[in-house]
């Protein structure tokens, strides 16, 4: 199924179907597309919305998890939404737990995969892929997934664009560094509402260590793993992933 990408003066995003609404958080080198699996199998019983985040197009000095937590704010506002439920992937992630920590009478539940905010393996001291070499960013991106096939020429292709672009590569520096800054470890425990984590087995950038982590300490959690699966289960592991996703969404509507 096709999506429409609507365009505002201050926003970017995709909204389809209609009832409960479900909010989708792409991550740092991540695009619309990789939620079309979860629009497509969802979005005639919920309202799905996908907002892109201008990571590239950001005044500098507000390029970190702040600034991407007020274009959510501002979005929701703008659709005049105002109860739904998030699922975040990456630096996704991090965005709706720092998004529920401040507005927990708006977040039903939270659904985090392969999430930030606690520690990403090489990310605080390699920052961004080296410029220039293609094939060094070839493997960086290959290594998201747990099938390498998944990092395909155009994907490997945008990430080595904007990694070789200057303001660009600036501003995915200043964001990955502003994630690293941010830990969220002392404060999880105030996350009051049902959260899910749907975690790759073999996720080398988010390791299983860290859902673990992630499961101690925020209090009402649940943790399911998704075998052969990196970084993005929505995209390696669409049908499990919406599976697992289906599943939480159905226990929460009863224990309501």
């Amino acid at each position: 199924m096709s999506t429409s990408i609507l365009h505002t003066e201050s926003f970017k995003f995709i909204d389809e179907g209609e009832g409960e609404v479900l909010i989708l958080l792409h991550g740092l080198f991540c695009n619309l597309a990789n939620f079309q699996h979860t629009v497509d199998y969802f979005s005639d019983r919920y309202r799905v919305i996908v907002p892109f985040f201008p990571l590239l197009e950001m005044p500098l000095d507000a390029t970190n998890i702040d600034g991407l937590v007020t274009y959510l704010e501002n979005l929701t506002e703008h659709l005049s939404i105002s109860n739904f439920i998030i699922v975040g992937n990456s630096l996704g992630g991090h965005v709706g737990i720092e998004y529920t920590l401040k507005h927990a009478h708006k977040v039903d539940a939270l659904v985090l995969t392969g999430s930030s905010g606690l520690f990403e393996k090489d990310r605080d001291s390699q920052g961004i892929p080296k410029r220039g070499d293609y094939e060094y960013i070839r493997s960086k991106t290959q290594s998201t997934f747990y099938d390498p096939s998944l990092a395909t020429k155009d994907l490997v292709d945008e990430v080595f664009e904007i990694v070789n672009n200057r303001q660009k590569a600036i501003r995915v520096l200043s964001m990955a560094k502003s994630a690293v800054r941010n830990n969220l470890s002392e404060r999880l425990k105030a996350i009051g509402v049902p959260v899910m984590l749907i975690w790759g087995e073999n996720d080398c950038i988010t390791p299983p260590e860290i859902a673990k982590e992630f499961q101690r300490l925020i209090p009402q959690s649940r943790l399911t793993w998704i075998n052969e699966c990196g970084h993005a289960a929505m995209m390696e592991r669409p049908y499990i992933f919406n599976e697992l996703l289906e599943g939480f969404l159905r226990s929460i509507k009863q224990t309501a």
